[in-house]
């Protein structure tokens, strides 16, 4: 390792450099070296010269030289220009961070740390042979906030930047990939792909071609039936664990809409009145870990009783089963405000990982339609998939994978074994100052609540401010009531407009300021302290349950004491948490009643209980991916010796 590097972190290198980590370390350090040494020859460079210096770097990818070999001239060149377009410089360790993306891995850096501008690296140095890299983020809103913001330095450098976003044409989209480098998130990369695969189908007959390019392309036909995408070439993730991990028990579906059928409609109407006349274990057995429903003997005959309606006509018993067992689901499964939100009479699911709706997917095998029942909301009719991916399907499709995240060292095994990428550890530029307190436990979730809001209220009259992260929606609401009470002046976040939640989530760090929030204040925003707060304190960050992934838990976390600031982070749990579910269903209850009405629990035993509740949950969602990619993998196995493409049907 270089003298420079090794008198910054020497007193760290040990919690960072382990393992495989270690080897790499050094390599990439001296990388960082080089680039440092070319900075007093750049910084005298004209504008113009650092164009030409660009220039001569892309002529010698574009001839077939590998940009291994001029990782530290790129780098170089970036730095000079985020100095001079932003007025900000890489840190050393941001350049490590960015010679470990290069290289294939995921980055793991802190909050705080300055992952969007570690991304320019090794996102100029992969633009330069000319065939297009993607850099995927969460949302719309931080795809158009990087892509405006990066881009000038880019633009220095002599490259174009593109953005895509959800509601642009044909035309725009084709034009954004054609740029040296695109912003966007995994969810339109991915149905832009599905789009794109679904044009080429030139061969299938007038009639069904026309109907894709109704249901698709919309009017300008022509226009709509050239492919929108590149080859993909280089794909740079932010926030990799949530989308490469988190997302990817979701396939990303292009559906076609059944026409609304009269009979369908009053079949899902009717089964969900008759689910609510249905007694737990009397009727039907609950299976909590796989979301579903299962009548029993005595549930069948009751079901057979009420079923001599006119809207059960056309099913079969069989059928009429599956239809109540499917209403069944939908009231015990999917919550309100928590798995799904109503907005302008449609079902919107929620993110479960990062509290954000998503517009646009729906729940498959008429569960969706079984939800809308539940709500009385207007039947849309089924979906019938017409092409569909998974993102382990989608990703690895790209030459090249890599990104960076708060929190990817827990999965780096699924990382290496679904992508063949690494992680690699980042030192902070600081050391952390962020204070932990141990969970503190309560019998009921009321008990809970009136903690939080009490702790708020303390922390409160310091001045110091105050993050609240919570599980749903709903939650959040009656946080609120009980901090109007108290008197206690707050915002709300509840994940409906991203431009206003980067507004509030940025300004968190106020004095005496609360904000109580879903799981998006974990992800992709900066909060920086006022005056004063350092002194207070810090930021207080409060979760308010346990999650089932350790990570959303420290990236919640990770909003406080960024850059070497104060900071404070607790988690306040009940035994009537979700996560607590993760063990039999017997088991939890009996838990539950035992203690039930006893108050704070202060025994350590109960914090172990719920740490191994969550990495129970934690391996069975580790389970349905590993099930979706192989079942995914077999039907498109399946496909590809009929002759038929993978993706479509």
């Amino acid at each position: 390792m270089s003298s420079r590097l090794g008198s910054m972190w020497i007193n760290r290198v040990n919690k960072y450099a382990v393992g495989t980590n270690r080897s790499r370390f050094g390599k990439y350090a001296l990388i960082c070296d080089q680039v440092n040494a070319l900075e007093p020859e750049y910084s005298k460079f004209t504008e113009k010269q650092l164009k030409e210096k660009c220039t001569e770097l892309r002529m010698r990818a574009r001839q077939g030289e590998s940009v291994n070999k001029f990782v530290p001239e790129a780098f170089a060149l970036v730095r000079e220009a985020a100095k001079r377009v932003l007025g900000q410089r890489h840190y050393d360790v941001q350049l490590l961070g960015g010679t470990a993306i290069h290289f294939k891995n995921i980055a793991e850096m802190e909050t705080g740390e300055g992952k969007t501008l570690v991304a320019t690296l090794p996102t100029f140095l992969n633009a330069l042979p000319g065939k297009g890299v993607h850099v995927v983020t969460v949302n719309d809103y931080l795809a158009k906030r990087d892509a405006d913001e990066m881009g000038k330095v880019y633009k220095m450098l002599g490259m174009t930047t593109g953005c895509i976003l959800t509601d642009m044409s044909d035309s725009d989209r084709r034009a954004s990939y054609l740029c040296d480098i695109t912003y966007g998130t995994s969810k339109e990369f991915g149905f832009d792909f599905l789009r794109d695969e679904l044009k080429k189908l030139n061969n299938g007959g007038e009639m069904f071609r026309k109907s894709f390019e109704a249901a698709f392309l919309g009017k300008d036909t022509a226009e709509g039936s050239r492919p929108v995408q590149r080859e993909h070439y280089c794909a740079i993730v932010d926030e990799a664990d949530s989308v490469l991990i988190d997302e990817a028990r979701t396939p990303l579906i292009i559906g076609v809409e059944s026409n609304p059928d009269h009979d369908e409609e009053a079949a899902y109407y009717g089964a969900d009145e008759i689910a609510q006349t249905l007694v737990r274990e009397k009727h039907y057995k609950w299976k909590l870990e796989e979301k579903k429903a299962e009548l029993t003997g005595l549930g069948r005959r009751a079901v057979q009783m009420q079923a001599n309606k006119s809207a059960f006509a056309a099913l079969t018993v069989d059928t009429l089963y599956e239809y109540v067992e499917r209403a069944l689901r939908a009231h015990l499964g999917f919550l309100k405000d928590r798995d799904y939100v109503v907005m302008d009479g449609e079902v919107v699911i929620v993110d479960e990982s990062t509290g954000r709706v998503m517009p646009g997917r729906q729940w498959q095998d008429g569960l969706h339609s079984a939800v809308q029942a539940k709500e009385k909301l207007e039947f849309k009719g089924d979906t019938y998939s017409a092409a569909r991916v998974t993102v382990q399907d989608f990703f690895k499709r790209y030459k090249k994978l890599c990104g960076m995240t708060g929190t990817a060292w827990q999965d780096a095994r699924e990382l290496r074994r679904v992508y063949k990428i690494g992680v690699f550890r980042v030192p902070t530029n600081k050391p952390s100052k962020r204070v932990w307190h141990p969970d503190r436990v309560f019998s009921t979730e009321l008990e809970k609540f009136e903690a939080v809001a009490n702790q708020i209220a303390e922390i409160n009259k310091t001045g110091a401010p105050v993050l609240v992260g919570t599980r749903s929606i709903a939650k959040s609401e009656h946080l609120s009531r009980l901090l109007r009470d108290r008197g206690i002046d707050h915002q709300v976040l509840n994940a409906k407009n991203h431009a206003i939640e980067a507004q509030i989530v940025s300004g968190a760090g106020q004095m005496n300021k609360v904000t109580v929030a879903t799981n998006m204040a974990g992800r992709g925003t900066d909060i920086k302290l006022a005056g004063g707060v350092a002194e207070a304190g810090g930021l207080h960050v409060i979760g308010t349950e346990r999650h089932e992934s350790r990570r959303i838990d420290r990236q919640l976390a990770g909003r406080c004491a960024r850059q070497g600031d104060p900071g404070w982070a607790q988690f306040f749990i009940s035994l009537e948490d979700e996560i607590l579910d993760a063990y039999k269903e017997k088991r939890a209850d009996k838990i539950r009643a035992r203690y039930a009405g006893r108050g704070e629990l202060t025994s350590t035993g109960f914090r172990r209980l719920m740490i191994r509740a969550q990495h129970k949950k934690e391996r069975q969602h580790f389970k349905d991916r590993m099930l979706l990619m192989h079942y995914e993998k077999q039907r498109a196995e399946m496909r590809s010796n009929m002759g038929l493409n993978p993706v479509l049907g």
